[in-house]
């Protein structure tokens, strides 16, 4: 595994690596350092070698891509060393960035075959994260990336149908791409009991804080129902380019005993956490890359039974319906306190959402659906050359 995330944080990239080191595979994973973090670990089963520190405060295109390319450098001799020491069967490769891919050249060139995983589609990533067009030389370079990219690649994962589309009519075989969701982990994410006695209604948001996400949006519809609900609190969770500016916006209107920054927790935590919400909000903008984003929050809180809102973008009426989650109008902060307001107040539609989505969520889980991700391994492993372990 190659990616440029905080692999002990990162759900997408433990579920695969920790899978195939249960069923007896050898696991590498290469992947970033965080403050306190060993370069060196083993965690459940698996290899993990932390080559770059990061810290998340990228503010300029500049800043963002010199990390990127220093990962890709690092990553591509680490690769080339131990490839050669001892061969890889697969290299699964997880974007962001795409390129990334051209760090196994070595490896492909004898005989590796490269999974690229397509994360967040990078193109309308790019355009999101830095306030870019479709239109710009810029997009159409990294739409140039994603096809060379692609076709360096044996196989690409696409993280929903949505995408897998997209890259099908731009960059890629129908054949040569699956589409695989970030399915919850139930050894993660399964219920242990509420252990919470106040009175209080918990609101709650966990994820990056990127601008994509909308947690602004959140802020400030929450500011609207504090007189109407004064037990509510917002607790939001996680780290990202946005953490100052909605530090600023909460103490702007006044939030700061009702809203609450609280920082990065460990994935095994986090699941308790979530069990103990009343409420979830996933409070993304409809915009290039929000509206074809799927966020794993959703399936967590079903998984651990918190009603949830989400907005009403294009992938979250492909996936879900008005019977497990309360829709709002994206973007829209008045109509999201409208619906925050309306399920503080109605217990019985709340336990409705949770109990449809209870059923709705057991077919999405990763334990149902793992068995593809091992086959398309399996099928990839047994036509490289030589029998040796899995990064």
């Amino acid at each position: 595994m190659v990616a440029y995330t905080f692999y002990e944080e990162d759900n997408r990239v433990r579920r695969y690596a920790e899978t195939l080191a249960q069923r007896g595979d050898r696991v590498d994973v290469i992947a970033l350092r965080r403050q306190g973090r060993l370069q060196r670990d083993v965690m459940n089963g698996v290899n993990v070698y932390r080559l770059q520190r990061r810290t998340v405060n990228e503010k300029g295109k500049f800043t963002y891509l010199v990390k990127l390319f220093l990962f890709f450098v690092r990553s591509m001799f680490f690769l080339t060393r131990e490839h050669l020491r001892n061969r890889y069967d697969v290299i699964h490769v997880h974007s962001v960035p795409d390129f990334e891919v051209f760090a196994a050249l070595i490896p492909k060139l004898l005989g590796a075959k490269i999974i690229l995983d397509i994360h967040d589609i990078v193109p309308e990533f790019y355009v999101s994260k830095f306030n870019s067009s479709q239109d710009s030389i810029t997009f159409r370079l990294l739409v140039h990336i994603e096809r060379l990219s692609i076709a360096f690649s044996d196989h690409v994962i696409a993280a929903n149908d949505i995408w897998k589309d997209r890259l099908v009519q731009r960059s890629v075989k129908a054949g040569k791409c699956t589409t695989m969701l970030n399915f919850p982990d139930t050894s993660l994410f399964h219920r242990q009991g509420r252990h919470r006695s106040d009175d209080k209604f918990i609101i709650l948001y966990p994820g990056t804080l990127n601008y994509h996400q909308g947690i602004d949006i959140a802020v400030r519809a929450f500011s609207r129902i504090r007189q109407k609900a004064p037990q509510a609190e917002f607790h939001i969770f996680g780290e990202g380019d946005q953490q100052v500016i909605l530090k600023s916006l909460i103490a702007e209107l006044g939030l700061q005993d009702k809203v609450f920054l609280k920082g990065s927790i460990p994935i095994e935590d986090i699941g308790s956490v979530i069990e103990n919400a009343d409420l979830g909000v996933v409070p993304k903008r409809k915009n290039n890359f929000g509206d074809e984003a799927f966020s794993t929050k959703i399936f967590e809180f079903m998984v651990l039974g918190v009603p949830i809102i989400v907005p009403n973008t294009t992938i979250d009426r492909f996936y879900f319906n008005d019977s497990v989650v309360k829709f709002f109008s994206a973007n829209d902060e008045e109509n999201l306190a409208d619906a925050i307001l309306l399920l503080i107040n109605d217990s019985a539609l709340r336990q409705t959402l949770v109990n449809n989505a209870n059923e709705f969520v057991k077919k999405y889980t990763w334990n149902e659906n793992k068995q593809g991700y091992l086959d398309l391994v399996d099928s990839l492993a047994n036509s490289s050359h030589g029998k040796s372990h899995i990064s």
